[in-house]
């Protein structure tokens, strides 16, 4: 037993059973006669502080995956966690603190993004679960610092089988078989609990194989117990209320109460945990169940140092929001998170005062697209088109081109078509005046979210670019000028047509505030593209199963069997990059990589190295091919390095269909770039 924990088994010991019931709310009422304050749980921090005030806007989380630098993401949240604990430092100066302004953060979201119709897929690191648990545990690390206190609690959410649909998720049943739970679902949960020890995991919406997640005796005994995690459990907000409101597993909010608590959720968002004293008082729930839990929440409260007058974080000031360091950092990760997808050497362009650009379409110049959701207000801000125009020399003609993101509703058209019919007039006499064109089109939060989003519960119908916008395409292609294409999205597009007719295509995934500079500097060579896609960009809506199937077979680059347009890692440079000598480094149960880099262009270039495991031919189940290792390196032109790969100890492992992992003897195949090696798994 631990100080902190000693100290909240003394405090919660003189509270009364009531009190100790007000406790596991997320609304915690305050204490008077025992000196507690009232301390309301939720607050966000995805990307940055959000909805509490001014804050550093970074790249969205599938942008930042974007990168494969979880050692940049450990600063990003480092820099993060320093804001919302000065936030916290001067809210609480006011005698006490609102939602939104306190110390644990519902962040990171670390869902498989298994499917890109699903609207929340953005929130998340993409859809492998290696990349997945490293940039998870890195954004956690620098969450809660390495002091006695912790600077701030991290949450992954939500466990665990939960992407979509999210119009049915207060009732759907995720349905999984054991191999792809252990495989995919729970393997990024399971690397951040190890690596980083994370404060607090919250349960999903949904059921998963019949159980609801935040009453499943199934899934937080698998936390607890083979998953190691040692904090507290929470619920999504209402969730507790959907047991018995949706899901139809009890019949009353009190049984429902009951059932999550008893289970291991310690604390509601939501109002459900109000009936926790009418249901001990039916029996439902023991005040023993009770006191643990709220020995868990104080045990949290004391380790955040809120009741301590030595807490090393309580001295950052209030001049670290916004800071210039985080600006710079911010710009650093939005440089990272651009995918150069083609480029037939149109990119970079010359920055000439002769020359005329066009910049055309809906997100050229939409703040939304910069800051994506759950995020904080930034205090400055750049829209692609704003960083063009003040980076370019020349001319820069602008056209929205088409009235929104959505087809066929009142943002597009009015019922003459004269709107429609003028953005695109526009369009198509800036294109008339340019040398090149830049478009800028795809999706917006608004329109792939959370549910309640527009018209179709948050998540997309499709892949397909938007009605308006393939309108707008059509028509500026057809003025002949070359276009740079720029698709704006949180997750994968068809983007077969613009392969096809554009010289050169990019990736955008909602780059924070500072964004649209980081896209001036690539678009201009001032730095040299280095992202790579967290995500497979399949060629069409036929190449998905269904959206409410969760199998994974057919899914994600480990399990599709067809031809994507833009494969999982797929990412160009300015520069290229030569690969060597790919050697293994034996040890039990697989081996260690070492592999030479060398840049053999003509610019200064970064670039994600990574290294694969190769499906067995035979075996049933087994993944085509799973990240196993990755390492970002720099190079000057003509400089080589050694690049070290370190695989986990379970990386060569497998799971059967009971779930339980194993490790087979026998040679695998590992590729790096274009390289290959067979090793001998040693048992």
């Amino acid at each position: 037993m631990n100080e902190f924990e000693v100290k909240a088994r003394e405090l919660v010991g003189k509270m009364t059973l009531a009190e100790k019931c007000a406790q596991l709310k997320y609304d915690a009422p305050a204490i008077e006669r025992l000196g507690v304050p009232a301390y309301n749980w939720w607050c966000e921090a995805l990307h940055g502080v959000a909805r509490s005030g001014v804050a550093t806007v970074f790249p969205q989380a599938i942008a930042m995956a974007a990168s494969f630098d979880d050692e940049l993401l450990y600063k990003v949240a480092d820099a993060i966690s320093d804001e919302a604990r000065a936030k916290y430092n001067e809210y609480k100066t006011f005698g006490s603190t609102q939602i939104y302004q306190g110390l644990t953060f519902w962040s990171p979201n670390i869902n498989i993004f298994r499917d890109p119709r699903w609207g929340r897929g953005h929130e998340t690191y993409g859809e492998d679960p290696y990349l997945t648990g490293r940039m998870g545990a890195a954004f956690v690390r620098g969450m809660q610092g390495e002091g006695k206190y912790h600077k701030v609690d991290a949450t992954l959410k939500h466990y665990a089988v939960h992407s979509g649909p999210e119009a049915e998720r207060h009732g759907f049943d995720a349905r999984v078989s054991a191999r792809d739970l252990h495989e995919t679902y729970l393997e990024a949960f399971r690397y951040c609990i190890e690596k980083s020890h994370p404060a607090a995991v919250m349960g999903a919406y949904n059921r998963t194989n019949g159980e609801p997640c935040c009453a499943s005796e199934t899934l937080i005994g698998l936390l607890y117990g083979e998953l190691g995690f040692d904090g507290y459990y929470l619920s999504d907000c209402g969730a507790i209320n959907d047991i018995n409101a949706h899901h139809h597993v009890t019949e009353t909010p009190a049984e429902s109460a009951a059932l999550a608590l008893r289970a291991g959720c310690v604390l509601n968002c939501g109002g459900a945990y109000a009936h926790l004293l009418a249901a001990h008082e039916m029996g439902l729930v023991d005040e023993e169940t009770v006191t643990e839990a709220a020995v868990k929440l104080f045990t949290a409260r004391f380790r955040l140092g809120m009741f301590a007058d030595d807490c090393e974080y309580d001295n950052i000031g209030y001049d670290v929001v916004c800071c210039e360091a985080h600006r710079e950092l911010n710009l650093k990760m939005a440089r990272e998170s651009v995918v150069l997808l083609k480029n037939d050497g149109t990119l970079p362009l010359e920055n000439s005062a002769e020359g005329k650009l066009a910049v055309i379409g809906p997100a050229a110049d939409d703040v939304d697209t910069l800051l994506g959701n759950y995020n904080g207000t930034p205090d400055s801000k750049t829209t692609i088109y704003e960083g063009i125009r003040r980076a370019y020399r020349g001319r820069v003609y602008y056209a929205r081109g088409c009235r929104g993101y959505y087809s066929g509703d009142r943002e597009d058209s009015d019922a003459s078509g004269v709107w429609d019919e003028q953005y695109l007039r526009d369009a198509m006499l800036a294109a008339d005046r340019a040398d090149v064109v830049i478009m800028c089109m795809g999706l917006s939060p608004a329109y792939e979210g959370e549910e309640g989003g527009f018209g179709h519960g948050g998540d997309k119908p499709d892949i397909s670019l938007p009605e308006a916008q393939r309108r707008l395409f059509e028509a500026v292609a057809s003025r002949g000028k070359p276009i740079i294409y720029i698709n704006v999205s949180g997750s994968a597009m068809d983007l077969c047509e613009q392969d096809e007719k554009c010289p050169a295509v990019l990736q955008f995934f909602y780059g924070g505030s500072r964004g649209g500079e980081a896209m001036a500097d690539i678009i201009f060579g001032h730095v040299s593209p280095s992202g790579r896609l967290p995500v497979t960009f399949y060629r069409s809506d036929g190449d998905l199963p269904p959206f409410e199937d969760y199998a994974m077979e057919g899914r994600t680059y480990r399990y599709f069997r067809g031809e994507p347009l833009y494969a999982f890692g797929h990412g160009l440079s300015y520069t290229s990059f030569g690969y060597s000598d790919l050697t293994p480094i034996p040890k039990a149960g697989g081996a260690d990589f070492t592999v030479k880099v060398k840049n053999t262009g003509r610019v200064y270039g970064e670039d994600a190295v990574l290294l694969y495991i190769m499906g067995r031919d035979g075996v049933p189940g087994e993944p085509i091919k799973t990240l196993a290792a990755f390492r970002r390196v720099s190079l000057a032109p003509g400089e080589e390095a050694e690049v070290y790969l370190k695989t986990e100890p379970g990386a060569f492992m497998r799971a059967g269909e009971d779930g339980k992992k194993r490790l087979d003897p026998g040679e695998y195949t590992v590729s790096c770039g274009a390289l290959s090696a067979r090793v001998t798994v040693a048992v």
